[in-house]
């Protein structure tokens, strides 16, 4: 192995224990823990990022049975009236579970913030519907050339909430409420600071629409808005509903 794989490897390595160390790993007295899925090119980058599916052999009443515990860690149903449309989606995918969702859609969340202030382009475009990805891509583009440069780091997802949900078609649409701590500064051409600040961490809230054809094989859901929480937001990434 070539010193150039080998630091490929690590790479990998280290964000396949990033993400375990978030989510944990299943024990035998806790069979719904969360494991994401991650697709790795060979130089380490991450091209696809799966939606965890529930235990194998999990029946549909189990899985809408989970479906109305209210509150899970950071997650919740915060729209009672979101249960209809989240009952109908497990009795069409057997193995949607709202809490495993939500912990995939944290995940999204911070691939998509970080992606964005880097610029990164090849990851956005996995995870954004073709509209969601324009209004990015335009602002990334505003961005470079105005010749400035954006950092974000996402320190905590401190709560992730339900509050709407529908399936047209047997297409299903969630929408979910994030509410997460960052860090974030935009600097100038010059390397002065002109927004944010590096060392200041700030609350971020946000407001995602998630979108899966449930005729499909493909089981990843992806973003199809991004819109202003209504008490507030902080213009980190565009809005695009």
């Amino acid at each position: 192995m070539t010193a150039e794989l080998m630091v490929y490897a690590l790479i990998a390595a280290a964000l396949i224990f990033w993400l375990r160390s978030i989510l944990g790993t299943r024990s035998d007295d806790d069979p719904h823990v969360p494991v994401t899925k991650l697709e790795l090119n060979e130089e380490g980058k991450i091209i696809t990022i799966g939606f965890p599916e529930s235990e194998e052999g999990a029946n549909r009443f189990s899985a809408i049975e989970q479906l109305f515990e209210e509150e899970k860690g950071n997650m919740a149903i915060e729209n009672p009236q979101a249960r209809d449309s989240l009952t109908e989606i497990a009795m069409i995918d057997t193995d949607f579970n709202v809490h495993t969702f939500l912990q995939a859609t944290q995940d999204a969340f911070v691939y998509v913030v970080e992606s964005f202030a880097d610029g990164d382009r090849e990851t956005l475009a996995d995870l954004l519907s073709p509209q969601v990805y324009e209004a990015f891509d335009g602002a990334i583009t505003v961005r470079e050339t105005a010749e400035e440069t954006m950092q974000a780091e996402i320190q905590s997802i401190q709560k992730s909430s339900v509050v709407e949900a529908r399936t047209e078609d047997k297409r299903a649409f969630v929408t979910v409420r994030f509410l997460a701590e960052e860090i974030t500064h935009v600097k100038d051409k010059d390397g002065n600071i002109i927004q944010g600040h590096p060392d200041k961490v700030i609350q971020m809230r946000d407001v995602w629409t998630f979108f899966r054809d449930l005729k499909s094989n493909d089981p990843r859901w992806i973003v199809v808005e991004t819109r202003e929480d209504e008490i507030k937001d902080n213009d980190t990434i565009p809005n695009t509903h």
